[in-house]
């Protein structure tokens, strides 16, 4: 009787254990999982330009001076943002949600949020100064709106 536990054949004869298998199995998981990562991450609606709504958190004090993705320091009180979903040096606009009057102009420096907010719906880190313009930094998030602008217009 045949063993079910038996190596897997490769092909021409040649069989290969599991133990030999393992980094190839690694690695090909470790592929899947980030291309997973991909697919399951929201990308910002319609066309290039278009607005985005989302969740937007702020960022402060415990990353000043920290490099950004940029390659400058981070400032709290500059207007600047993190996004996965905007080219560093684009500018954009970002309108709370419900009240479109509300709204900053800060440029995209660095690369955030983290990953697993993202999939939550985070769509913008502001640092402290921009996200204090639309609402009290004690609320933590806030829904907005994220308009990329052109030659600073929108």
């Amino acid at each position: 009787m045949k063993s079910i536990f038996q190596p897997h054949t490769l092909g021409f004869g040649e069989s290969q254990p599991l133990k030999a298998r393992l980094p190839l199995l690694f690695r090909a998981t470790k592929l899947a999982l980030a291309l997973l990562i991909l697919a399951l991450t929201p990308k910002a609606e319609g066309q290039p330009g278009a607005p985005a709504r989302g969740i937007a958190s702020w960022y402060g004090e415990a990353h000043r001076g920290k490099l950004m993705a940029n390659g400058q320091k981070f400032d709290p009180n500059k207007f600047t943002a993190a996004s996965w979903f905007y080219p560093l040096g684009t500018k954009v606009q970002v309108s709370l949600e419900g009240r479109p009057q509300l709204n900053v102009t800060v440029t995209i420096t660095d690369r955030g949020p983290n990953r697993r907010f993202v999939r939550e719906g985070r769509i913008i880190d502001l640092g402290r100064a921009p996200f204090k313009r639309l609402a009290h930094p004690d609320l933590g998030l806030v829904a907005v709106t994220v308009t990329p602008l052109r030659n600073g217009r929108t």
